[in-house]
Formats: structure tokens, C-alpha cells, sequence
């Protein structure tokens, strides 16, 4: 190959490169969905508060989140933080994600694309139950999300998501002053959401 050609195969190469790169947009969103959580009891929790019924603490709750990332057209990756709490039966946590997702899109029209990626990161769970001490945990969170993303405007869109989580975050609940009576470890979490995006 002579010099020429590889100057121009470089050239052809890093303008490319350069293309795809200022193809890549930063976006920020603000999403809302609805939260439900399956949570293993330990048998002692079961003896000695009859049995709660735990996976009903956090089923369906409000979640608000926030997400900052970059797109093209063929798909994005982005950093989540979201925030759900619910009680039920006495028992009462809070559940906040820290992920990274990656999703690829698939368009159906020119405005809207269907997307479906992947997800890892972290999973604070928190125990605040009325009469007992407070204890956290952080676990680890990897799951798959999909969903539809309408675009509205150059730089708006809305999108509609399911994202399901595994996770191993787990608490103890302790009377306050008093003995363990058992412990919760929260196994997956379920989450439809509504999401407003802006790029920039």
C-alpha cells in the first residue's frame, strides 16, 4: 500500500471516528414509576412477628429518579440514582439504586425506537420500622430494562420502561433496647416508569 493511500485511509478512518463522536449527545431525565419488591424473611422474623408479610412493604410504591448520561442513534449508557419507600404490617424500608445501563435502540418510525439494555450497580436497603433500630445495607443490583422512547422535539423525549433488578441487600430488625427478632433480604425489585428526557 502506498504512502498515499494510507494517508488517506487514516484520514478516512479518524474522520469517522470524529463523526461518531460528535454524533454522541448528553441527555439528563427525571423519571416516576411504581416500585415492587420481593423480600426473603429469615424464620426467625417469621416466629416472632407472625409471619409479616414483607414482599407487600414496598409493592407499587412511588419512585422518583434522576439520570445523566450520553446517546446516539444506536443507543446510550447512563448513571441512575432512584429513591422508593413503602411500609406494610409494621415494617417499613427504604430503597435507593445507584446504577450504570447501557441500552440499544431499535427505531420503528423516525420518532420513535424500541430499547432494551442492561444494568449493574448498587442497592442501599434501609430498615426505619416504628419501634425498632434503624439498620442499612448495600448490595449489589444487576438486572435488564426495555421499553418504548418517543421522541417529541430535537431535543425532548418521553419514554415508557420496565426494569427488573437481582439484588442481596438485607437488614436486621432489632427492638430498639431490645433482641434481634430476625432479619429481611431484599431478592428483586420490579419497576414501571415514566421518564422526561432533555439532550444537550
Amino acid at each position: 500500500m502506498t504512502s498515499l493511500k494510507k494517508l488517506i485511509l487514516a484520514f478516512t478512518v479518524l474522520g469517522a471516528s470524529a463523526a461518531v463522536q460528535a454524533a454522541d449527545s448528553n441527555f439528563a431525565s427525571l423519571t416516576y414509576g411504581q416500585t415492587s419488591d420481593k423480600v426473603k424473611k429469615s424464620s426467625q422474623l417469621n416466629s416472632n412477628l407472625g409471619h409479616p408479610n414483607a414482599d407487600g412493604v414496598i409493592g407499587k410504591d412511588n419512585t422518583w429518579g434522576v439520570r445523566f448520561g450520553q446517546q446516539n442513534d444506536q443507543g446510550r449508557y447512563y448513571a441512575t440514582y432512584d429513591y422508593v419507600s413503602g411500609s406494610h404490617n409494621g415494617i417499613k424500608l427504604r430503597q435507593q439504586n445507584l446504577l450504570g445501563s447501557y441500552d440499544m435502540f431499535l427505531p420503528v418510525t423516525s420518532s420513535t425506537k424500541l430499547f432494551g439494555g442492561a444494568t449493574a450497580g448498587l442497592t442501599k436497603l434501609t430498615q426505619e420500622s416504628p419501634g425498632f433500630s434503624r439498620d442499612s445495607d448495600i448490595g449489589y443490583a444487576v438486572g435488564v430494562q426495555a421499553g418504548v422512547l418517543q421522541q417529541v422535539s430535537q431535543n425532548t423525549s418521553v419514554e415508557l420502561g420496565y426494569r427488573y433488578l437481582r439484588s442481596n441487600a438485607g437488614t436486621e430488625m432489632s427492638e430498639r433496647g431490645g433482641s434481634k427478632q430476625g432479619s429481611l433480604s431484599l431478592t428483586s425489585s420490579a419497576q414501571t416508569y415514566l421518564s422526561a428526557n432533555y439532550a444537550f
